[in-house]
């Protein structure tokens, strides 16, 4: 058996895992990086990437649909879904080669395909090699969580690994879980002509602003798609083009493909973690506010964690590591300031805390700022009004903003920004924002925050009267 000594090795090669490799490499560290599976992980095969090129194409039909209101005749688009799909392999493809082994070997990083496991508390075996290092980093992600839902393992089911192998456009696509992955999919599906039904146990997009995931949902269903909440599925039945889904309330579900999109679960096994000591919880592995295990030469970070699953969130864990790994610094991970979205039509954006945590959090102390895009002329000549911010306000500090409307994914990243410097409401107010762009109303609400202070106080207006009285 080869021995390999190594300064940091990286399991799994996602974007946590590649984000850490190349930044060390770079750096002069000796970097061993296992993979198993598709370099690029989830994101770029299964999730972020082929998700959004869906979604693309889904957009364009919908705009040839909905043309009317500009004064072009509409169509009923020809949707060709093989081609559709192509398209998404063509999106990955022109992104493959950044997170290709190729690269990485010319960064200098040693990538060995295959998965590993640990057998000591800083070795781990892959194909034949022990590998040993000083510092090791699980980066190994996670996979669609599969509910036990009875019948189910007896009728074939997609997940988000296996959708986009699909040529033939479903005729009505049933979808378990009614959180991101299985609303931005539903409302895909039925722009490209799909019948579309969505099955959730809870509340649909029950971790964002209950106020704004309405007008998302209003919306979807107004495009044809059925949302079945507090919906749970007691049994799977049938068989290929022909799947039904036995709600505990006895409704019946039929439809001709099921995607489960009902969360995901931490990729922890087969990595025999007992014999490095590092503990789990139910969520993923238990890491401390540094990102390290119970084992303090192993750190792990992104999805296996359990926590906020998100690209954007392993790369800035990836980057809170990185001086532990390299000098020995210690550095903490925050959360309160991560954003995240689902890109439905209109995109749902949240930022730091929703509006009932900042409630429970400040209490009285918490002000809250409002503005809709139906205000913005941008969005008017756009047409696409339907949408809205809301900024918690602490002391003149923001300590949350939800966004709901066109392109809230890119009007969020100004208050990410805000939350991670712990700027005011003044100084957001002091931006001089572009006319017309959508972005405008990140100062609007800002404006709005101050207009009761200054148009409504009593004082600011007497003095007002005084100084017009002196000057000349």
């Amino acid at each position: 058996m080869e021995r390999i000594e190594t300064d940091i090795l990286v399991i799994g090669a996602g974007s946590a895992g590649l984000s850490v490799a190349a930044g060390a490499s770079q750096m002069g560290a000796r970097v061993v990086l296992l993979e198993g599976g598709r370099m690029g992980g989830d994101c770029l095969n299964f999730g972020c990437v082929p998700s959004k090129a869906l979604i693309a194409a889904a957009k364009t039909a919908h705009a040839q649909a909905h043309a009317a209101r500009f004064g072009i005749a509409g169509v009923v688009p020809d949707v060709d879904y093989a081609a559709v799909m192509e398209h998404v392999a063509g999106v990955i493809a022109r992104i493959a080669p950044v997170d290709s082994q190729e690269r990485f070997e010319g960064l200098g990083v040693r990538v060995i395909r295959a998965h590993g496991r640990f057998v000591s508390p800083r070795e781990v075996e892959a194909a034949g090699q022990r590998i040993a290092a000083r510092r090791i980093v699980i980066a190994t992600g996670s996979s669609p969580l599969v509910p036990p839902i009875p019948g189910l393992e007896t009728v074939p089911y997609l997940t988000n690994e296996t959708l986009f192998d699909l040529r033939e456009r479903p005729d009505h696509l049933l979808i378990i879980g009614g959180g991101p992955i299985g609303m931005e999919m539903a409302q895909a599906h039925a722009r490209l002509g799909a019948r579309v039904t969505v099955i959730e146990a809870a509340r649909a997009l029950a971790r964002d602003d209950p106020d704004h995931a309405a007008l998302v949902l209003d919306a979807l269903r107004g495009e044809g798609v059925e949302i079945a909440e507090t919906t749970t599925a007691s049994d799977v039945r049938g068989r290929a083009e022909a799947i039904e889904i036995v709600a505990e309330d006895g409704r019946v579900f039929a439809g001709s493909h099921l995607l489960v999109a009902a969360g995901r679960r931490a990729n922890t096994d087969g990595l025999n973690l007992d014999a490095a000591g590092i503990e789990t919880t139910k969520a993923g592995i238990r890491v401390d506010a540094r990102l390290r295990t119970s084992n303090r030469r192993v750190h792990a970070i992104g999805d296996v964690t359990g926590g906020l699953q998100f690209t954007h969130v392993a790369g800035y864990q990836a980057s809170v590591i990185l001086p532990a790994l390299l000098f020995g610094l210690p550095s903490k991970a925050r959360t309160g300031h991560l954003p995240w979205v689902t890109f439905t039509d209109p995109e749902l954006a949240q930022v730091g805390l929703t509006e009932s945590q900042a409630r429970d959090r400040h209490g009285a102390r918490l002000q809250i700022a409002r503005f809709d895009y139906a205000e913005n002329d941008r969005a008017v000549a756009s047409r696409e009004t339907a949408g809205r911010i809301k900024v918690m306000v602490v002391r003149g500090r923001p300590v949350g903003v939800s966004i709901v409307g066109p392109q809230a994914g890119e009007a969020i990243n100004l208050w990410a920004l805000v939350l991670a410097q712990g700027l005011t409401m003044r100084q957001v107010a002091g931006m001089v924002a572009a006319y017309p762009t959508l972005g405008e109303i990140n100062k609007r609400v800002a404006g709005a925050y101050f207009s009761p202070r200054l148009f409504d106080n009593p004082l600011i207006k007497r003095v007002v009267g005084m100084v017009q009285g002196w000057l000349p």
